[in-house]
Order: C-alpha cells, then structure tokens, then sequence
C-alpha cells in the first residue's frame, strides 16, 4: 500500500519502517523478527523513529506480541491474533452475495490496482455493496485484509474471499490477523488462530 502511494518505505532485518506520512490506518513501522537480539534492535528503531518526528498519529505493528513500548509513549490500540487458511481443493463461493473485482477506486492509487499480486473484492446484494476485502500475493501466502461484511454475513464473507484469493491465487495458504467478533468469524469460517499481535500508537507531540 505504501509502494503504492509512492513511499515504500525500507526493510530493515528485523523490522520494516516508513518516516513518511503512511496511509490512514496503516502502521509506520512492522517488526519482522522476535529473538532477543532483534527486540533490541527494534526498540533502538522506534527510538530513532519517534525522533524522526513522524507527521500524526502513527503506529507500530508488533507482530509478535514482543515490545511494550507503553513507557515510550505509545498507547495499545488492540491485540489480534494471526489466522491461517491452507489452501483449498475447490475454490468456490457460497453465498448469495455477488462479488466482483474492483479494478478502480476514488479511494486508492491506481497504481495499486495495476500490481499483479493484488486484488480488492466487492460483494453485492440486490444491488447494493454489502461486503469486501482485499488479498496480497507475497512470496509464499496470500494475505487476507480490509475484510468488512455485517455481522450476519461475517462468515459466509470469511469464506467467500478464501475462495475468491484461492481462485486467483491457487496453492497458496491464506494468512491475516483479526480481533473481537471478526476473529470468531474467522475461525468458524476454517482459519486456524495463531499467535497473538499488537497495534501501538503514539500521538505526534
């Protein structure tokens, strides 16, 4: 998303960070590693981060669970837990909701619809858009995102985007992380939990 927007950030071995101004809800710096060295690492990281002076608020994706970065001005802003889907034999959806490809958006970078390995989804009843969610090819798992659905559909919509990402992504496993209702959505829907996450944030001074 930030590539796409044109500041793509630099990844670091143990974290990925981003000094500029990100987009709305995504964090200026995700942690790639968790031994002891790495911790470390990424504490000195934020540090030299929140010196930078990074514009707004802006956000730290510990993906481990690993930091408490309470005492250097973050709040938490929620825990998560990581969700895996393997792949599916029959890529198929289920439910009543028609979906379809966004392939622009007033919202997004066209630049972001141009890349291969991603892909935004609509869901549609009686004309009316009800449900979405994007995927992100990496290197070896589909990622699972952006997923919004009322929550009678939470399910069904879980589901449906495995299906959608599995039939343009074939062979892949289909990972993300959620939290509260959305989390239980998931697991009914056939994603096994994983370990846990955190979102800090810190107000700009």
């Amino acid at each position: 998303m930030c590539r796409a927007h044109g500041r793509p950030g630099t990844f670091l071995p143990h974290m990925w960070v981003n000094a500029q101004a990100v987009p709305r809800f995504y964090p200026n710096a995700v942690t790639l590693r968790h031994d002891a060295a790495a911790i470390d690492e990424q504490r000195a990281t934020v540090d030299i981060l929140a010196r930078s002076n990074p514009p707004g608020r802006w956000a730290v994706k510990d993906s481990f669970a690993t930091l408490d970065l309470s005492r250097r001005g973050f709040d938490l802003l929620f825990d998560a837990r990581w969700i895996r889907q393997l792949p599916l034999l029959i890529a198929r959806t289920s439910s009543d909701l028609a979906w379809q490809r966004v392939v622009t958006s007033d919202t997004f970078p066209a630049a972001l619809f141009g890349d291969e390995n991603f892909a935004m989804f609509a869901g549609s009843r009686a004309g009316e858009v009800v449900a979405g969610g994007t995927v992100y090819r990496a290197e070896k798992v589909v990622g699972l995102s952006n997923v919004v659905a009322e929550p009678g559909d939470a399910v069904t919509v879980f589901r449906d985007l495995v299906a959608l990402a599995a039939g343009l992504f074939p062979g892949l496993p289909i990972v993300g992380y959620e939290s509260g209702n959305e989390l239980k959505a998931a697991i009914n829907a056939g994603f096994e939990p994983g370990d846990e996450l955190r979102i800090w944030v810190r107000e700009r001074p």
